[in-house]
């Protein structure tokens, strides 16, 4: 078990933690800035997509695995392996000859980040008593809206100063010296176990999410959802999923145990954060691309006010401990999951084109809703078992986050990309409906103003029922929080 150090080295640990979630947090905000300059040195048009896929595929599929391995071994080790896993990447992304041999470093990068992802909140959660993890989570929750708004202005300025490959180098110091941190000041006493380890669930869990992943990312974008790579896709993860109940059943002491997926605090926890990934994934994706070409804002000013929402998460989340802490982690979940539902309703009526600042104000209150559910369902699940299970229910609550967002993604994408093409079809437009090519035309001098107004409409239109979608994903949140998180949590005795 880890012991509770004092508070300097606490701050300490917490440090490390907060670099180690940058890390991966700001890997995947910085190669979006600089991926021009990376095809247009390696080439890859084509692929360049699975340079974030394999990352996010990687990343997801092992967070499970991490869990529990971290409650075996121990979070300290896991975590460095993680570290090390991850700079390796790093080291060889920055060396990639082409862009295959880019795609294969990042999905190791992947490999290291899903250790991050599922270690550093059970840390938290170790080191930080049930009264004191709201505000570290807060903490860990702003180093994604810093990643947000630091990400394209670091990676463009690496590669103006340099090149695209120092977006990588950039990595090797700060998580050097977060895992020296991490090895001086985090103590552990891992008891001793005689645990047969489950390989047979770690590969067949790993194969099934891995299938999953990879259809939810192609489906609707590289090939048709019923064609034939989507329905072998979509087999494949049945039977895999068959399997890995089987083979979860016989262990005897499975990767992801059985009675966190019926007992009613973790599925109703694990439900609520999947809502969340998804309903988080609207905005985060298709936002920008509304502002840019329907109000025609500027690409610094789009991202500043999808930012803003990262002014509302950490916030709230930092204040959901006095919340839970006087009416409990379902009331506290609750009023997050009404506040994304009413941000949801509030746009909806805001009329077009929107003023900016009721962008920011929706966006605030939006990831207010966010940091809401996201703090107590994670320090709940952490509240009501010992050190031993507290990593595996960690994991798996990433885990369900990380599903989510595959699953918004896919969504959204579908509703965007329907809603838009629908709505030109209607007013008779025969004009690509790429967004590149959109773009491009929306800058055209020579195309009429009233095509023009046509098609920020339609993008108006689609970015509208994107919000439907986030609405009916928020009221199915608050469903499963309703129905299934009990009013009052046992909570664990080794807690404080």
């Amino acid at each position: 078990m880890t012991n509770v150090p004092p508070t300097l080295k606490r701050n300490w640990i917490l440090a490390a933690l907060m670099m180690t979630m940058f890390l991966a947090a700001m890997d995947i905000a910085i190669i979006s800035t600089v991926i021009p300059e990376i095809v247009r040195d390696i080439g890859g048009f084509k692929i360049f997509s699975w340079v974030f896929s394999i990352y996010l595929l990687t990343q997801t599929a092992t967070i499970p695995l991490y869990g529990k391995l971290s409650d075996l071994y121990g979070r300290k080790k896991i975590l460095l392996v993680g570290i090390s896993i991850f700079l390796v990447g790093s080291a060889l992304s920055a060396a990639a000859w082409n862009i295959y041999a880019l795609i294969f470093f990042r999905g190791i990068q992947g490999i290291g980040a899903g250790s991050i992802m599922a270690t550093v909140s059970t840390i938290a959660g170790d080191i930080y008593t049930i009264k004191e993890r709201a505000r570290i989570q807060g903490w860990l929750s702003s180093v994604w809206g810093v990643s947000a708004i630091l990400g394209p202005v670091l990676g463009g300025g690496l590669t103006e100063l340099f090149n695209w490959r120092w977006i990588f180098l950039i990595n090797l110091p700060v998580g050097i010296v977060a895992g020296i941190l991490i090895f001086i000041f985090l103590k552990e006493k891992v008891r001793k176990q005689t645990v047969e380890i489950d390989y047979a669930g770690a590969i067949s869990i790993f194969a099934m999410l891995t299938t999953l992943i990879i259809f939810l990312l192609n489906g609707g974008q590289i090939w048709s959802w019923f064609s034939f790579q989507s329905i072998a896709f979509f087999i494949a993860f049945v039977l895999l999923t068959i399997l890995t109940i089987l083979v979860e059943r016989r262990a005897k002491s499975p990767i992801i145990p059985g009675w966190v997926l019926t007992n009613r605090t973790f599925l109703g926890s694990n439900l609520a954060v999947i809502g969340l990934g998804i309903a988080m994934m609207g905005p985060q994706t298709y936002f920008p691309t509304f502002m840019q070409t329907s109000l025609g804002y500027n690409i610094i000013l789009s991202g500043l006010v999808l930012a803003s929402m990262s002014i509302g998460w950490p916030t709230a989340s930092a204040l959901s401990g006095r919340l839970y802490l006087r009416i409990g982690f379902r009331n506290t979940e609750l009023i997050g999951s009404v506040v994304m539902i009413l941000s949801c309703i509030a746009f909806l009526f805001i009329s077009w084109p929107q003023p900016i600042y009721l962008l920011v104000i929706n966006m605030v209150l939006l990831g207010a809703g966010f940091g809401l559910i996201s703090t107590p369902t994670v320090v709940s699940i952490q509240s009501v078992v010992g050190w031993e299970e507290r990593g595996v229910v960690t994991g798996i609550n990433q885990f369900g986050r990380y599903l989510g967002q595959s699953l918004g993604a896919a969504i959204f994408g579908a509703i965007f990309n329907f809603t838009y093409g629908k709505e030109l079809d209607q007013a008779g437009m025969t004009i690509s409906k790429d967004m590149e090519d959109v773009i491009e035309q929306l800058h055209n001098p020579g195309l009429p103003e009233n095509i023009k107004q046509t098609i920020r409409l339609a993008i108006n239109t689609a970015n509208q029922h994107i919000f439907y979608g986030v609405l009916f994903f928020g009221l199915l949140t608050f469903l499963a929080i309703w129905l299934l998180v009990p009013r009052r949590l046992k909570i664990h005795q080794s807690q404080s």
